[in-house]
């Protein structure tokens, strides 16, 4: 089979001929129909991430059909159609694990970093942290949502009337559609100079677009940035009404430089979301059921991985980007 293998960070992707991997007796073996190019390959290419595991075959939101399982998963998973997430594996026994937040398990694998994804033809998962993917979503449509609609879904804030959205990219322009589906009104900011991005998020619905150190026209009640840049933080917090929340929702993102506590005080709050769950993603594509999500995609073939990945490196487009073997 044909794999795009990164050996260490700073490097491009090798095009690879390997063996089609053979599942443990608790994985199963999935011919990848799409996997999702993500921001966070590009944090993994950068050597961002110091929990990566090298040689790897990046690739964390993959649509593939089930072609073989090992001997003690049932035979009925073959032919399925599923859904590989970030979250790989968890050790299922500490106190994060049993209390809900598999998400913080501090032995936990990530599919692309840890574990071999979908940059090639075939790749092996753990079942039990797959989904099942609603018919009606093509591979191409479905493969952004098993990371930017995952993670834009758990960063949302229910109660916010007035949501801001930093960084209009793969995630935001799916959080967009489920915010509006819970009659939210949403305030999109992108870079200073980006007229396109901020047209592209006026088009999806929002209430207003204009560049991130420019004030929106009604304070927030959220905001999520998307963007991996810390100064984003108090640009937020500037435009957050009291009560109010700034939600950091990537993975990683540079030092957010220090501020007034005046921006602070008044019960405002700052966190992180962190990976996902397997109960995010059950909650998530059951409220697409009601909510249906369009993503805009731009499909490159797997052997251009590294031409998709500059692509994603100079933001100049909308909504997602996938590669098809």
């Amino acid at each position: 089979m044909r794999a795009m293998v990164l050996h260490a960070p700073g490097q491009p992707l090798q095009c690879e001929e390997r063996p089609v991997p053979i599942p443990a007796s608790d994985q199963i073996l999935l011919k990848v129909l799409a996997c999702g190019v993500c921001r966070t390959d590009l944090h993994l290419l950068d050597g961002e991430l110091p929990q990566a595991v090298f040689p790897r075959v990046p690739g964390h939101e993959i649509v593939g059909e089930v072609t073989a399982v090992g001997q003690d998963v049932r035979p009925v998973w073959i032919g399925r159609r599923v859904g590989v997430p970030w979250l790989g594996w968890t050790c299922g026994e500490c106190g994060f694990c049993r209390s809900g937040r598999e998400n913080l398990c501090d032995q936990a694998r990530f599919t692309g970093c840890q574990l071999d994804g979908g940059y090639a033809e075939y790749t092996v998962a753990d079942p039990r942290f797959c989904f099942a993917l609603p018919e009606t979503l093509s591979d191409q449509q479905a493969a952004p949502l098993l990371c930017a609609g995952l993670i834009g879904f758990r960063a949302l804030a229910r109660g916010a009337k007035h949501l801001g959205l930093y960084g209009f990219g793969a995630a935001a322009h799916l959080a967009i559609q489920v915010a509006l589906g819970r009659g939210q009104k949403v305030y999109a900011f992108t870079r200073p100079e980006d007229d396109i991005g901020q047209a592209y998020a006026r088009s999806l619905g929002a209430e207003w677009a204009g560049p991130s150190d420019q004030p929106p026209p009604h304070l927030l009640d959220a905001s999520l940035i998307f963007a991996p840049v810390g100064a984003l933080v108090p640009a937020a917090l500037a435009v957050t009404d009291k009560g109010g929340c700034v939600v950091c929702a990537g993975i990683h993102m540079s030092d957010i430089p220090t501020f007034p506590y005046r921006l602070l005080w008044g019960e405002r709050s700052v966190r992180s979301v962190a990976n996902l769950t397997r109960e995010d993603g059950i909650a998530f594509f059951h409220e697409l059921q009601h909510t249906p999500v369009h993503c805009d995609v731009t499909r490159f073939a797997l052997e251009d991985a590294n031409q998709a990945l500059a692509f994603l490196r100079a933001g100049q487009f909308n909504g997602a980007i996938v590669l098809t073997p």
